[in-house]
Parts: structure tokens; C-alpha cells; sequence
């Protein structure tokens, strides 16, 4: 329920933003990834939303650009976000879909539910948005790296024995430096199963326009008024021939696995300690 609840509140503030004298859009279209995990596997939900700086007209004859410095409001922006996503907590608490355990217990009390919920307008939300560094191909090319991955790629793994498990993670505080990290076998299991997704839970969230009902009529719409030339369409590529021969029955080889110059050394490290040790 939490992972819903975020995606929609994260994405209503911008989708249904009323239209004001400082943003002409009346409906900015956009695209939500949901991320569960940070570098050390530990619970990390955030919302990567990809908005469009402006949006079709309610008859689809225009396209409204937004401002070339300004957008939406941010601190505006936060409260919305903190509203809606605080009303979702409460309507699921009314409708008994929230469940409290461990240090949450106390929770399952009606009132002290309803005193936690006004305790969490004492705090200011935040909402980071700002526009994009290297421009939008760069941000594109930044999220695809996480939207079809599991928690840890098989890479980040230094070793694996029979009791724990040692991987690299990225120090963001210390300007992303290089660390390992050793977790007993159970710690690593109890830490990576935390990241699957709910049943059903569609990772990636499109709306408006680029909604999957209406993105085949509405995008050549959105391209045609921004005088854009629509992608050209991949022609099927031809069979290749195999790069690698077998060099005993010469048939083609198939790249199975690709292993990092790490994982070969450790290959080979491994292979010479057992051959001294017979």
C-alpha cells in the first residue's frame, strides 16, 4: 500500500495542477519510476518523476509551454504532496488496509493514529525538482540504468561464502566513494527480499498523454505542434554471423555470461590455490 500511495501522491501535485496567471498548463503529463532500494540495500522508496514543461490545451489544438525559468512552486509543490499523501494514509487507516506491527504497534490505536497524522504537518516535506543538468537525453539515460534492475547487480558482489556475503556500495556522503560491505548470509536475504514489489505493482507509472491508452493518438499530436520529426522506425536486424568459433566442431558460440576482469581474477586466483593446495 505504501509504494501505491507514494506513486499516486508524488504524481498528482504535478499531473492535476490547477491552471494559475503563472502557469499557463493546465495539465502537466508525466512519468513516474518507483526505486525501493538504496546502495546498501536498505529501504530507500523514492519516486523518480520525469515532467514535461508543459502540456496540451483541454481541446488538444495547443501545446502551452511553461515558463523558460520557472515551472511549479516547489514549496508549494511539497505541501500538496504532504496533504495528499497524509489523506491517503488516513482514508486506508479508516478502511482498515493498514497493518502495525513491531515499533508501530501503538499505531493500531485509533486516536494515537489520528495524533500521529497531525504530527506530521509539524514537519516541512521536501520535494526536490530542478531541471535536468545535461539536458533530457542525459536524465533518460541516467533512469533506464534502474528501471528494468533488482536491487544489486551481480557486478557489486566481491565474494560469497556459506555464512556471508560482501559487495560494493557507493558512499554518497563522501563523494561516492567505493566501499565493501559484509552482511551475514540471513542479513542480505532479509535486505534484498524487502525490494520486491508488491504483486501486480507496475515499477513504471505513465500519465496523461503518455498514458498507454492514449499515448498512440496523443504523442503524434504533441510532436506535430512542437514541429517535431517523429522518430524513424528501426528496420529488423539482420541475422549476424557468430563472432566466435568453436574451435573443435566450429559451430557458432553464444555469449552466455560476461564476467568483469574482478570476477576473472578471482577465477583464477581461486584455481591456483586449489591446484597448491593438491
Amino acid at each position: 500500500m505504501s509504494y501505491r500511495r507514494r506513486t499516486k501522491s508524488g504524481v498528482s501535485p504535478c499531473w492535476k495542477w490547477p491552471p494559475t496567471p503563472n502557469i499557463s498548463a493546465q495539465r502537466s503529463d508525466s512519468s513516474a519510476s518507483c526505486i525501493p532500494w538504496g546502495q546498501t540495500l536498505q529501504p530507500h522508496p523514492h519516486l523518480h518523476c520525469v515532467v514535461p514543461g508543459g502540456g496540451l490545451s483541454s481541446d488538444h489544438q495547443r501545446w502551452i509551454a511553461s515558463r523558460a525559468h520557472f515551472f511549479l512552486p516547489v514549496k508549494v509543490l511539497s505541501r500538496v504532496f504532504r496533504g495528499k499523501f497524509v489523506a491517503g494514509l488516513r482514508r486506508a487507516g479508516h478502511t482498515g488496509r493498514l497493518a502495525f506491527h513491531g515499533e508501530c504497534l501503538p499505531l493500531a490505536d485509533p486516536q494515537a493514529f489520528v495524533a500521529f497524522l497531525r504530527s506530521l504537518f509539524r514537519e516541512d516535506w521536501v520535494v526536490y525538482a530542478k531541471p535536468p543538468f545535461g539536458g533530457p537525453e542525459h536524465v533518460l539515460q541516467y533512469l533506464a540504468r534502474y528501471t528494468h534492475r533488482v536491487a544489486i547487480s551481480n557486478h557489486r558482489i566481491v565474494d560469497v561464502t556459506d555464512s556471508h556475503v560482501t559487495f560494493r556500495w557507493k558512499d554518497y556522503a563522501h563523494h561516492s566513494r567505493q566501499r565493501t560491505m559484509t552482511l551475514t548470509s540471513e542479513e542480505f536475504l532479509r535486505r534484498f527480499v524487502q525490494h520486491v514489489l508488491p504483486k501486480g505493482f507496475p515499477r513504471i507509472r505513465y500519465f496523461g498523454w503518455l498514458a498507454n491508452r492514449r499515448r498512440r493518438q496523443l504523442l503524434p499530436r504533441c510532436r506535430l505542434l512542437l514541429a517535431q520529426t517523429p522518430p524513424a522506425t528501426p528496420a529488423a536486424p539482420a541475422e549476424e554471423p557468430a563472432v566466435w568459433l568453436c574451435p573443435y566442431c566450429h559451430g557458432p558460440m553464444r555469449v552466455l555470461e560476461w564476467l568483469t576482469a574482478l570476477q576473472i581474477l578471482d577465477a583464477e586466483s581461486r584455481k591456483v590455490s586449489i591446484e597448491n593446495s593438491s
